[in-house]
């Protein structure tokens, strides 16, 4: 009972939208109504200044490593916590609470895998490093670095199962970005 309602609440938590919550604090209307229309980092960057891309980037992030720490303290499995991470990612994506016009998740997914596995930072970051200068692409070139995760993973871990969660919560995220990809694809 108690691995269904982390599972619920995991959802939940990815519902909660910081730009929303920011656009709220600001008085400044619907952020789903301004720029882009998306509710992420980005876009409240561009609407409302750089301290609103960090507080953004910073809250979502924040929901995908608070799933982490409460699936550790429920002592669930690490397939029970990146179930739990791969959730909140749907729910940012997906939230039933905003019609389902959620964001991008991209800082929810760092905030969750990081939070699992600290050394990841290192891999993404050295993988954004060197395809940004042949992309010239912000998000190619972080979706890809992103993408080399599971192999890492299953280094990490030495686990099957992680290393499949992760190509499920990485396949997530890339959905999500589908559009916006396959427009620059048209370009």
């Amino acid at each position: 009972m108690n691995l269904i309602l982390y599972f619920i609440c995991s959802y939940f938590i990815g519902n909660i939208l910081s730009a929303h919550i920011l656009a709220k604090l600001l008085h400044k209307g619907q952020i789903h109504e301004m720029g882009s229309g998306n509710p992420g980092a980005r876009n409240a960057g561009r609407v409302y200044g750089k301290k609103a891309f960090v507080f953004t980037f910073l809250g979502d992030a924040l929901k995908g490593g608070i799933v982490v720490i409460i699936g550790r303290l429920l002592d669930f499995s690490d397939i029970e916590q990146l179930i739990g991470v791969t959730l909140a990612l749907i729910g940012h994506i997906k939230p039933i609470l905003f019609k389902l016009k959620g964001g991008k998740g991209v800082s929810t997914f760092i905030g969750g895998v990081i939070t699992f596995e600290p050394l990841l930072v290192i891999p993404i970051i050295l993988a954004f490093l060197v395809t940004y200068p042949f992309t010239k692409s912000f998000t190619i070139s972080g979706l890809g670095s992103l993408c080399i995760l599971p192999i890492i993973i299953y280094y990490l871990h030495d686990s099957v199962s992680s290393m499949w969660m992760f190509i499920i919560l990485t396949l997530v995220l890339i959905s999500a970005h589908m559009n916006d990809l396959l427009a620059r694809r048209k370009a």
